[in-house]
């Protein structure tokens, strides 16, 4: 059953900002579904074309670019309330791929009626507009990580990263314990680096006791430390995002 705006358990949560009436009656009428992906799964495949794009509900996923021979790319994360295929909304088709890393619950909209957003709400546009800018936001920290941190300094600041984004989204009440259900290879991915040399980073860190990660948690020991390792002295975002 698909769940009512009003209703929607996100807005329960500090990290999003709160919604008036004539915003909830809006989206209301401009949400036409929900859709559940199984973890493993593609929620969008990278060159496809789609009517819709969605805002999360619950879950992760990993926003993937793949080469010729398989080789693949991790460029972003997906948490709750992020949105997904706003690109082939826009550009007509996906230049990245989105894949589950748990299930997920996703709210649709229909990429037809994407006008009417900016015509009839212009704060849920402005919104949009605040979601595709903090995306962009997100990609040059992680184009400062592959081209000037070494591989220490790139993990550590991965882990710094998915730890704030949990926290921003929900995922987790606080960066410094969150549920952690992604694979090294998505880190080795992430980072650019291979396997072995993302296992070797990590056994470092946690040696140093910065880190953490056990049955399926990332436990930031010190973030002071962990900040110093990353070369990075960015603090956590404000909470308020806002939920289209």
């Amino acid at each position: 059953m698909s769940i009512r705006c009003a209703k929607c358990p996100l807005r329960a949560r500090k990290a999003f900002k709160s919604l008036s009436d004539e915003d909830l009656a809006f989206m209301e009428r401009f949400k036409t579904g929900e859709l559940h992906v199984e973890a493993g799964t593609p929620v969008v495949i990278e060159g496809a074309k789609s009517p819709h794009f969605h805002t999360v509900l619950s879950g992760a996923a990993l926003r993937t670019k793949l080469l010729a021979d398989g080789r693949r790319q991790v460029v972003n994360f997906v948490f709750p309330g992020d949105l997904v295929g706003l690109q082939s909304s826009l550009l007509t088709e996906m230049a990245h791929g989105v894949e589950a890393v748990t299930d997920m619950r996703l709210c649709v909209f229909s990429r037809e009626r994407l006008w009417e957003l900016f015509r009839s709400s212009p704060a849920r546009a402005y919104d949009l507009i605040w979601l595709a800018a903090t995306e962009e936001r997100s990609l040059g920290e992680m184009l400062l990580s592959a081209g000037r941190r070494d591989a220490r300094e790139r993990v550590a600041a991965l882990l710094l990263y998915l730890g704030r984004r949990a926290e921003e989204s929900a995922f987790s009440d606080t960066r410094l314990e969150t549920p952690f259900p992604f694979r090294q290879q998505d880190l080795a991915d992430a980072a650019g680096l291979s396997l072995v040399h993302t296992n070797k980073m990590l056994q470092s860190l946690r040696a140093a006791r910065l880190i953490r990660i056990a049955d399926g948690t990332m436990t930031i020991l010190d973030e002071t430390r962990l900040k110093e390792a990353a070369m990075t002295d960015e603090e956590p975002g404000e909470q308020g995002r806002p939920l289209l």
